[in-house]
């Protein structure tokens, strides 16, 4: 059965896996204070061209969105995000468990615009009971978005204006970071992240870890006692050296740049085999998320030979699906699913 369902259904890069043995039976101390989470600190902090950044070391996305974003906001706020945003789609409702509402705004393939982000605070403020209401009280946004597409310099640029303006934290969801800076059609990279985002995090488990998410708060804005609200959220990782280990070795020599460009080029030779063979996409993603229209009854019978993500229903006969290409790709695989074609 050929896999291209998501781009963390392999285990982790090999190097990874090899820095753990190395490492494994050295006695470390624990909860993230142990040398090798210093060490990959400060190549994060390097790679982002912002020595004053703080950094923390989590397990997974929703975990991470759950703590951040709770420890952000005051218990009358809740964080703005698109329609399709992760927290408001994908999450099981994990930010409302935590007492906080996701303020939806519209999505524009995944994105949410300045403009209206502007409207919407404008609108709560001139609002004469808004006393009464949740406060908006940060932005959430995920590059690459749901649908693989990616924000502009520009885009970055005018949001961060909008919450600078209106004292708002802004924060980027980057589960699948690596993959979007190394698309050939962007232009942001991690110091332009840096300088615009407040806090934002660098995925590992979708671009080569076993599992991590580097949390970077960048205008030395980490709340008071940051590892205290981890630790009441329960994701406080006792064996931290787990999570300095990883990211220090993505950090070293390119590794996460070079394991995500791989993982871009595998998703542009799938997209061009996949164009070849007349497949309609549902829209243009520069990305490792490729997002194609399937008659149903193809979709059906594909199932049985690949297993990829339902993504929406288009219409009564055709569906959006997607294929997702990752840091451990084989061109092999995909050109036995073009062969299905």
């Amino acid at each position: 059965m050929l896999s291209f369902e998501c781009d963390y259904t392999e285990g982790a890069h090999e190097k990874i896996l090899a820095r753990l043995l190395e490492t494994n039976l050295e006695q470390l101390p624990g909860y993230g204070s142990d040398h090798y989470c210093q060490q990959a600190k400060e190549k994060i902090r390097r790679a982002c061209s912002c020595p004053e950044a703080e950094i923390f070391f989590l397990v997974g996305g929703t975990q991470t969105n759950d703590v951040v974003i709770d420890s952000l906001l005051r218990t009358y706020e809740g964080v703005v995000a698109a329609k399709t945003g992760h927290i408001n789609a994908h999450e099981s409702g994990a930010i409302e468990h935590s007492g906080h509402k996701v303020l939806v705004l519209p999505e524009h393939q995944g994105k949410i615009d300045a403009g209206e982000l502007e409207s919407m605070l404008v609108d709560f403020w001139d609002d004469e009971s808004y006393e009464h209401m949740v406060f908006p009280g940060m932005v959430y946004i995920s590059h690459p978005t749901e649908y693989g597409t990616l924000y502009s310099k520009e885009e970055l640029k005018s949001l961060s204006e909008v919450c600078r303006k209106y004292h708002l934290p802004f924060y980027m969801d980057g589960a699948r970071l690596g993959y979007g800076l190394m698309s050939s059609e962007t232009d942001v990279t991690l110091s332009d992240i840096a300088k615009y985002c407040d806090v934002f995090y660098i995925g590992g488990t979708k671009v080569g870890a076993l599992c991590g998410e580097a949390v970077v708060f960048t205008k030395q804005n980490m709340p008071a006692h940051f590892l205290t609200i981890v630790k009441q959220h329960g994701a406080l990782l006792a064996k931290g050296r787990v999570l300095g280990v990883q990211f220090d070795t993505l950090f070293t020599d390119d590794l996460y740049f070079d394991i995500s460009r791989h993982a871009i080029e595998m998703a542009d030779y799938m997209k061009e085999g996949l164009r070849k063979k007349g497949v309609k996409f549902y829209l243009e993603s520069p990305t490792n998320q490729q997002f194609v229209i399937l008659e149903n009854s193809a979709m059906k019978e594909l199932q049985a030979k690949v297993e990829f993500s339902y993504w929406e229903k288009l219409d009564e006969d055709h569906t959006v699906v997607r294929f997702a290409t990752s840091w451990a790709t084989k061109k092999d695989n995909i050109d036995r699913l073009l062969e299905l074609f």
